[in-house]
């Protein structure tokens, strides 16, 4: 089933024969790193459908990701990496310390049908630290010295696709190049999000405020949403665009957040933004008080009972929902029922609902496993949503495009029937 992107299509592992191939499969299982150590496998366990489907085809498979940044804690190698996938697997994920040295190559060379090999750290080569045009990533060494040992490449690092990044849109430049389950998954649902059911309605919170403005202005601009909810410190910055006292806040978002007051102004004159009628704050002697946003004190932590009442209608006739970001610091009990309600009147809907990952995964717990089971999807994506989400280029995606377009167009590679 061809996938479509933007208009664009691209091949899946179910449009082209890949049996007994030599495969490159680029995964994103970038994980966060303490002492040493992973710990969190969730990205892990994202990609094991795609590999157990090719190993599954008898291929010659080889896996490539990152992992941290240079001179980061969490720069390290991927020996840990391929023990998790093995153990996930059920079946051996040889490591080489080598990426496109003599050691890598020769391996790779020898590999057998069935077998499994991860490379290194692709960050330890300095040209995947630098993003270029495709054709220019097409010609760097990393590239060049590991597209003749392979049939096809498939991509499955959505998480990575904003990068325009050798390992990431360099080799489909010129290699029949296909999506793995994860990217497919990924851009269908998010794509649903804006081609979904309407009314479409988007809970945008938390802090990262330059994401939000980006997500906020490319959803008004394109009509994609019928309703945009907001909280957290989103919320306070489109109040205080509408002209309310916001609290301590107000000096927060000044100092920190100064060059995006204007574009606020813009988005808050948006009758599809929608801002809260009462917040919980804390005051400063430490207690909690619910307030009108015209009788904001102290410092605004999460969305009040008005609020939930509100936002909680327009959820439950939505016919398709994503939420991005917490209500409130959810990180402190007092203030997270905002999400958790939020949570749960989308999931009493009848809506498709996507969870943006993050601070909404970290509430399911706080769910009844009834409703758990009503998500319709998790993004594994951090910055690559926000990217997605706000109409900006993504490289690793389109250059799965491309290679459609130049291999696959004319019926070449394509299963039959």
């Amino acid at each position: 089933m061809v996938l479509l992107f933007r208009n664009m299509k691209i091949a899946t592992l179910d449009d082209i024969d890949l049996t007994g191939k030599s495969i490159l499969l680029r995964i994103d299982v970038n994980s966060p790193i303490k002492d040493g150590k992973i710990l969190d496998i969730s990205r892990f366990k994202a990609h094991v459908k795609t590999i157990k489907e090719l190993a599954e085809l008898n291929t010659k498979l080889v896996i490539m990701s990152h992992q941290g940044r240079p001179g980061k804690n969490d720069f390290i190698s991927l020996e840990q990496h391929s023990e998790i996938l093995s153990s996930l697997l059920g079946v051996n994920v040889e490591f080489v310390k080598d990426i496109i040295g003599k050691d890598a190559k020769r391996r790779i060379a020898t590999l057998e049908n069935g077998e499994i090999l991860m490379l290194n750290n692709t960050r330890f080569l300095p040209e995947e630290n630098v993003e270029q045009p495709m054709e220019a990533l097409s010609r760097t060494k990393f590239v060049s010295e590991l597209r003749k040992f392979f049939n096809y490449y498939v991509g499955d690092a959505f998480a990575t696709s904003h990068r325009s990044q050798p390992s990431i849109a360099g080799f489909p430049y010129i290699m029949p190049s296909i999506a793995g389950r994860v990217m497919q998954n990924e851009v269908s649902a998010l794509s649903r999000a804006f081609n979904g059911h309407r009314p479409i309605t988007y809970f945008i919170g938390g802090t990262k405020l330059d994401d939000a403005v980006k997500i906020i202005n490319h959803l008004i601009k394109t009509d994609s949403a019928d309703y945009i909810l907001t909280g957290g410190l989103v919320s306070l910055l489109v109040l205080n665009a509408r002209g309310y006292e916001v609290g301590t806040a107000k000096a927060l978002l000044q100092e920190k957040f100064g060059h995006l007051l204007d574009n606020a102004k813009m988005i808050a004159k948006s009758n599809k933004v929608m801002a809260p009628l009462d917040v919980v704050s804390e005051l400063n002697d430490g207690n909690v008080s619910m307030q009108r946003i015209d009788k904001i004190m102290g410092s605004p932590k999460d969305i009040g009972e008005e609020t939930l009442e509100a936002y909680s209608e327009i959820l439950k006739n939505s016919k398709t929902i994503v939420l991005r970001g917490p209500a409130g610091v959810i990180e402190d009990k007092r203030f997270k029922k905002g999400t958790i309600e939020l949570a749960e009147a989308s999931l009493k809907s009848n809506a498709f609902i996507i969870f943006g990952g993050g601070h909404f995964l970290s509430i399911l717990e706080d769910l009844p496993p009834e409703l758990r089971k009503k998500v319709s999807y998790i993004s594994t994506g951090g910055g690559a949503v926000v990217y997605f989400l706000s109409g900006e280029p993504m490289p690793g995606i389109e250059a799965l495009a491309y290679s459609y377009r130049k291999f696959f167009e004319g019926g070449d590679h394509v299963k039959e029937g």
